[in-house]
């Protein structure tokens, strides 16, 4: 389950192109298990249509702060009594200049004033705007007062520029709205974590891999730091950036990772293998390029290293071992067999056959077993499950000491 889930997210959207991407950041947070409601400025009904938000919502669109349709024609009360989050996005620098002086003149800018939930800015705006000495002003004293600020990002802008400036991009949003909820669940724990490919070398020009992207463990060990974890992340041929916090240690074939993350297992409490390692290699690596000489070529391949049996039959064994299952059909039997055989506590399944989850995507489904139970984490970003997954881990790790 998300730590998304259950919340009542007031989405206020302030003038600004960065609009149409609060439709995709609405489909995202009730992806992630939060309801959503929507507040327009007048600004921003400039750019996207209120009838855009509602189909994505479900529910109707507040506007106006004499919407008859609310409860006693008192939306400000009535929406700011509902929300347990306000996140605005974009938050322009208009809307962030009347939030920073207590300016209450509209229906999202009044909501913020009487609500007693947390508020989140996005920020959105040109990358002068946003340098200029008024608008950091602005944002330091909400800071001061407790409201978060995501972003913004960097990179070219609508208007032709380049610069600071940029809303974040929904999934982003969504991640980082995730972690300023985690709770500590893995406090003081080491967790290591072994994720992406591994490539196992026929000559010097070509390998054998595969289409793991590293993002799922990646992901995993961003939300253990946020769950207050130390993390080492034993990584293969990927090139995402290290979560922060994280230690790091990069391999390329699944010799070198089962050499590190053996070396890495003393004083583990948690081991999460995420990783595709492969589970055949080449007999030999040649020193020379192959030539194509003839119409076949035949491959001797031995088996690599378990990884897994390795690490759950270990005398250091860690007090918790997750395995990953990666397939394509019969999801739930090859899972528990895996979870039998290999003397896991948990195992976490994938179908990567479905299009738009699993590998080289940025979302993702899993089956999550252990010996007495089966919960079902459903589609959403990596992020979302990871922390969903993790959240299941601490309690089953919990219920175990």
């Amino acid at each position: 389950m998300s730590v998304l889930s259950g919340q009542r997210i007031l989405l206020g959207v302030s003038g600004g192109i960065a609009v149409y991407k609060a439709a995709d950041l609405v489909r995202r947070l009730r992806d992630a298990g939060a309801e959503v409601r929507v507040v327009m400025t007048e600004g921003a009904q400039q750019f996207v249509t209120a009838t855009t938000f509602q189909a994505l919502s479900g529910h109707p669109v507040r506007t106006s702060l004499w919407d008859e349709a609310a409860e006693a024609a008192m939306s400000h009360i009535e929406l700011a009594r509902w929300a347990t989050r306000i996140v605005i996005a974009p938050a322009s620098a208009d809307l962030i200049a009347k939030l920073a002086n207590g300016i209450a003149n509209d229906l999202l800018s009044t909501v913020c004033l009487a609500s007693e939930a947390h508020i989140v800015l996005v920020p959105a705006m040109n990358r002068v705007m946003w340098a200029n000495a008024a608008t950091q002003a602005n944002v330091l004293q909400l800071q001061a007062r407790g409201v978060a600020v995501l972003g913004p990002g960097d990179g070219s802008q609508a208007c032709g520029e380049t610069g600071a400036g940029r809303m974040l991009e929904p999934h982003q949003i969504v991640e980082a709205l995730a972690s300023l909820g985690v709770p500590a669940l893995l406090q003081g724990m080491n967790v290591l974590i072994s994720a992406g490919p591994t490539f196992e070398d026929l000559d010097p020009v070509r390998f054998l891999g595969n289409r793991s992207s590293g993002k799922m463990g990646f992901a995993l060990a961003a939300a253990a730091v946020a769950m207050g974890a130390k993390v080492t992340l034993v990584a293969g041929p990927v090139t995402l950036s290290t979560p922060t916090g994280v230690t790091r240690i990069n391999v390329r074939r699944a010799l070198q990772m089962r050499d590190a993350v053996l070396a890495a297992l003393p004083g583990q409490d948690i081991y999460i293998g995420a990783a595709a390692v492969a589970d055949y290699m080449p007999a030999e690596t040649l020193p020379q390029k192959i030539k194509k000489s003839s119409d076949t070529l035949s491959l001797q391949l031995v088996r690599t290293p378990d990884i897994l049996v390795e690490v759950a039959a270990h005398a250091q064994r860690p007090r918790y071992v997750v395995g990953f299952a990666a397939e394509t059909c019969d999801v739930d039997s090859y899972a528990r067999d895996k979870l039998i055989r290999k003397q896991l506590d948990m195992i976490a399944a994938n179908d990567v056959s479905c299009a738009g989850q699993g590998f080289e995507s940025e979302d993702n489904a899993l089956i999550v077993l252990t010996r007495e139970a089966r919960f079902d984490i459903g589609r959403a970003s990596k992020a979302s499950v990871a922390q969903s997954l993790l959240v299941l881990v601490a309690e089953h790790l919990g219920e175990k000491a």
